[in-house]
């Protein structure tokens, strides 16, 4: 990995907060990722199950954890399965985790072999009177392609029908939206990744320059800063195509005039940052997009204080909504009168402002987190407001990555350029 080793401590205690959710006399099971083909014999590049790196911090294909905390022997509570290493493995692929290794990053003192599984794991389960079985059940997970863990619960029901089955998402999506002081950390890496990429970036952002050379230019940052890469597809929309919110495709050559709307953010240890800024393509912002883009720093910055424990999800966009109605009446862009009359239920600031201001952030971009669910310290949330005016070829989105603590919010991306004029300044330097 590219990434410096994390201390085990963070998976140990995920794993005894895990096992506190778990019915008596419970067994669970979760599966690695599987390593995804292209077409002909290729692949593409390893990424691991969230969950799985969760509670244990492994980060190969072919591993499986197993969590019994009343298995009849000690060794029998926590076991991790790992790819067996060989030579012919080693000659091609190069290293793999050995044993030692993998108890040494996890915590976990029985490691056994993944070829293994079945030899040990039968014996256990018909002591168990129920098994937690993991599924991806975030609402806008895309489920279409058959996972190692969906085709483990068919495997499981097969051998063992006549146990219980336990939904084990749920325990995960209780437990990850609260980060630790050590995910934090890892958090705020990746911020850091991000801000001296968009540091980077200002200094190389002009009329001419192609959205994908910018792209180049993150990628450049991210490798050398120990990350991965970008945590998801990078958003570089220049022109009209700041009105695309998700628009990838990164293939238009940047004029004179455009505004620059760039959302990306770089993962570091599975960790993620989630951070846009709009800024013009020849350093200069017109007199309109500045009152729109002091439009959505408004709204920004009063919906941050609105991130604080007792908030729901649900009851802060509609604030926030409230106060995005009022900048867009003054912008010109909505009737007052119209806005009076309006059906509540499909408000009319929705067509300039079409998403949410927040999600979770962690392990996924769109991390686990339940919308009726109160806020608590030790949430991180991104923070980010737009305004999309398709006539006017202006797309404004601003996006900060907030830490709910005990004493107040903690901006985790304050030191990347948002004033505008700051951006200006450090585009002219």
């Amino acid at each position: 990995m590219k990434y410096l080793p994390i201390d085990n401590r963070l998976f140990v205690d995920n794993r005894k907060r895990f096992a506190a959710k778990l019915k008596p006399n419970s067994i669970a099971v979760l599966n690695s990722n599987d390593v995804m083909p292209t077409s002909a014999d290729g692949t593409r590049s390893f990424i691991q199950n969230t969950d799985i790196f969760y509670l244990s911090g492994i980060d190969q294909e072919e591993s499986i954890l197993v969590i019994f905390p009343d298995a009849g022997e000690e060794k029998h509570k926590e076991i991790l399965f790992v790819k067996e290493i060989n030579e012919k493995i080693t000659i091609w692929e190069g290293r793999k985790c050995s044993k030692e290794e993998a108890t040494a990053v996890s915590g976990v003192k029985t490691v056994y072999w993944t070829g293994e599984f079945e030899k040990v794991f039968r014996p256990l389960v018909f002591k168990a009177d129920r098994i937690y079985l993991n599924a991806n059940e975030h609402l806008r997970g895309d489920v279409t392609v058959e996972t190692r863990d969906a085709r483990f619960i068919k495997q499981c029901k097969k051998l063992y029908p006549l146990h219980k089955y336990e939904r084990l998402a749920l325990i995960m999506h209780d437990l990850r939206p609260v980060k630790s002081d050590i995910e934090v950390e890892l958090i705020k890496q990746a911020c850091k990744i991000t801000e001296n990429t968009f540091r980077r970036l200002l200094g190389f952002i002009r009329p001419g320059v192609w959205e994908f050379e910018i792209e180049a230019e993150i990628y450049h940052e991210f490798l050398a800063n120990r990350s991965r890469g970008p945590a998801y597809a990078p958003i570089i929309a220049s022109g009209p195509n700041t009105c695309i919110l998700h628009y990838v495709q990164n293939n238009r050559r940047c004029k004179d005039g455009d505004l620059l709307l760039m959302d990306f953010g770089a993962e570091y240890a599975n960790y993620t940052s989630d951070v846009t800024r709009t800024v013009p393509v020849n350093g200069k912002f017109t007199q309109r997009q500045k009152e729109v883009y002091h439009a959505v720093l408004r709204v920004q910055k009063a919906a941050v204080q609105m991130l604080k424990p007792g908030n729901t999800l649900e009851e802060y966009h509609k604030e926030v909504g409230h106060i995005m109605e009022n900048e867009l009446i003054g912008l010109g862009v909505l009737d007052s009168e119209k806005v009076k009359t309006q059906n509540q239920d499909s408000p009319l600031y929705k067509k300039y402002f079409m998403h949410g201001a927040s999600h979770h952030l962690g392990l996924d971009v769109h991390d686990l987190g339940n919308k009726y669910r109160k806020f608590e310290e030790g949430m991180v949330f991104t923070c980010e407001p737009g305004i999309y005016i398709k006539e006017e070829s202006i797309g404004i989105r601003l996006e900060n990555d907030i830490l709910l603590s005990k004493d107040g919010n903690v901006d985790l991306t304050e030191n990347i350029a948002i004033e505008t004029e700051e951006i200006e300044d450090l585009m002219a330097s």
